[in-house]
């Protein structure tokens, strides 16, 4: 699974948009994201869709897709068309990876049982879950064939480090791999205030960098964390693509922690 890949939350919703965000996609392939990630969410499917169209004619063993299923459609009663579906949009015959996109009513046990279907089927490579906590994560521990569990895709990144305290350093324990959406933070005024923080904008220059840059290579430091930013445009793509040539030092990535500390007790999951 390649450690840097690429979001599509909001794109493919309008057809403005269209060969712009489809374009943005090709080009973080050929820059080596390849692994893209969606949602049935998305756009209601809109999104795989799109991905669908960007991937057409590429060789799908160089590509890693992602999707993810409603929690209230991770049953017998509707997860196999789901799934189906998420693959008939997206022109391909397995999905490298299927998330759970969060809990739901649903009982972990069935949700288990169906991944587990589906993958044995060949429709799926591996299954994960998003959005889960550790209490959430040990439960899906206790439940037979849990332990399965490859991903967690969680929010995460400089400004939003809650995970740090008692998920990352469980899951790590487990090999249970991480997976950050919105690495470099939704929402105007959170990330402009880390844009602009002094630190960020010293290491940016240092580096001959974009800030947005150095806010993904403060997560790819380190070794086990898969980031998927959005980039709705090809040249921001490419930026993306850049940070994971950025090296941050030891000394580099303190000063960045100390200016965004992580925090000292449980705080509730970040979730958007």
């Amino acid at each position: 699974m390649p450690r840097l890949g690429q979001g599509t939350w909001k794109m493919g919703e309008r057809a403005g948009l269209w060969e712009t965000e489809k374009q943005s996609i090709r080009r973080g392939i050929q820059d080596g994201m390849t692994l893209i990630d969606t949602a049935e969410m998305y756009g209601s499917g809109r999104s795989e869709q799109l991905i669908g169209e960007a991937i057409r004619g590429m060789d799908r063993n160089g590509l890693f897709l992602v999707s993810k299923v409603y929690p209230h459609n991770a049953g017998r009663r509707h997860m196999r068309e789901s799934c189906e579906a998420s693959l008939k949009r997206l022109g391909t015959e397995y999905l490298d990876l299927y998330l759970l996109h969060w809990r739901g009513g649903i009982p972990l046990r069935e949700t288990v049982e169906c991944m587990e279907e589906l993958q044995a089927e060949g429709k799926i490579r591996r299954w994960g879950v998003s959005n889960f906590d550790r209490e959430d994560m040990e439960e899906l521990w206790r439940v037979r064939g849990g332990e399965k569990c490859a991903v967690n895709q969680v929010l995460y990144h400089l400004g939003s480090r809650g995970i740090e305290y008692d998920l990352l350093p469980w899951m790590r324990e487990r090999g249970v791999i991480p997976m950050a959406y919105c690495p470099v933070a939704q929402g105007g005024s959170l990330r402009r205030g880390m844009l602009q923080n002094a630190a960020v904008q010293e290491i940016a220059r240092a580096h001959q960098a974009a800030p947005m840059q150095v806010l993904l290579a403060f997560l790819l430091k380190q070794p086990d964390i898969v980031a998927i930013p959005k980039a709705s445009l090809p040249e921001h793509t490419e930026e993306n693509a850049a940070a994971a040539l950025i090296r941050l030092s030891d000394d580099e990535w303190k000063a960045l922690s100390d200016a965004f500390p992580a925090p000292d007790h449980k705080t509730a999951l970040d979730m958007l």
